[in-house]
């Protein structure tokens, strides 16, 4: 593991970009970058299209270390190039900015209120890949749906066997078991939530520390716990479907969490923008979420 990244990742200001739109998000992504479905007629003219756009970020004046800690890469980002230099390292080269790989190949039907991770059969080949790339840690999502204990019991074991095989692999792994914020029980389910993760910290190794990505949760700093554990480097927040200033705001009264936007990040993006525009507009919600991430 790098310690330069290491050290980035747990002390460094400003917050994490999430550019790992898989598959099935894509198009949903391009619409919102002003790219409707009709403008591309497969799949890889899709993914050049979603790549172009990353990349436009990546190389964005506003996009380096001084505000954005890190980066989350889907896969085939991870083997594409900016600029003919391999993604994650022009992301720490040029940049500053430390690189993660999203591992998770989606998620199972929903069971006992839960979605877990579909099985990932190829993981240590694609962490192996990754670690040669350059790539300092991983990040992998499921989701929960209903205040279930036995399904949220199953979603963090879960994640910290996956966890478990991205340190055995010299990385640094991200959890993410996002609750769902539509749903009417979110505060109950944060509460089950927080006491399993609490449970599973514990019993980690004094040699083993994870990541943790979040839903904002419905009580101020009810993460608090979670952030001051010494087996956790950093706890980052995702959107979850607020608006960036809905998101921003939340996060501003929650200390300690910095964030991890997606969607956020994107917002206000289009592809028919000049420059000059898109970096403006980049710039403005890099110093939002910058600036929200430091409370």
């Amino acid at each position: 593991m790098n310690p330069q990244m290491a050290d980035k990742a747990r002390t460094g200001k400003g917050f994490i970009a999430a550019l790992d739109q898989s598959g099935g998000s894509t198009p949903k992504a391009l619409r919102q970058y002003g790219i409707e479905e009709d403008q591309y007629s497969s799949e890889t003219e899709m993914f050049d299209l979603m790549h172009a756009m990353r990349a436009r970020i990546i190389k964005a004046p506003a996009f380096t270390g001084e505000r954005v800690i890190g980066a989350i890469l889907f896969e085939m980002t991870m083997d594409r190039e900016v600029d003919g230099i391999p993604t994650a390292q022009f992301l720490w080269e040029q940049k500053g900015v430390v690189p993660y790989l999203k591992i998770d190949k989606g998620l199972e039907a929903e069971e006992n209120g839960v979605q877990l991770m579909k099985p990932m059969p190829e993981l240590d080949a694609l962490l192996a890949r990754a670690g040669a790339k350059g790539v300092f840690g991983t990040k992998e999502r499921s989701v929960i749906n209903a205040a279930n204990e036995t399904g949220i019991k199953a979603i963090v074991a879960q994640q910290f066997a996956v966890g478990d095989q991205v340190i055995a692999a010299g990385l640094m792994p991200i959890l993410e078991p996002e609750v769902n914020i539509k749903i009417t029980d979110k505060a109950e389910a944060e509460a089950i939530l927080r006491s399993e993760l609490l449970a599973h910290l514990d019993a980690l190794p004094a040699d083993k520390t994870v990541m943790l990505k979040l839903s904002l949760p419905s009580v101020d700093n009810f993460y608090a716990p979670l952030i001051a554990h010494p087996r956790v480097m950093r706890v980052v927040a995702l959107s979850g479907g607020y608006s960036r200033d809905e998101a921003n705001a939340i996060l501003t009264r929650n200390e300690g969490m910095i964030a991890s936007f997606s969607r956020g990040l994107a917002e206000g993006l289009f592809a028919q923008q000049s420059d000059d525009e898109f970096n403006s507009t980049l710039s403005d919600a890099i110093d939002g979420i910058y600036r929200a991430s430091l409370t």
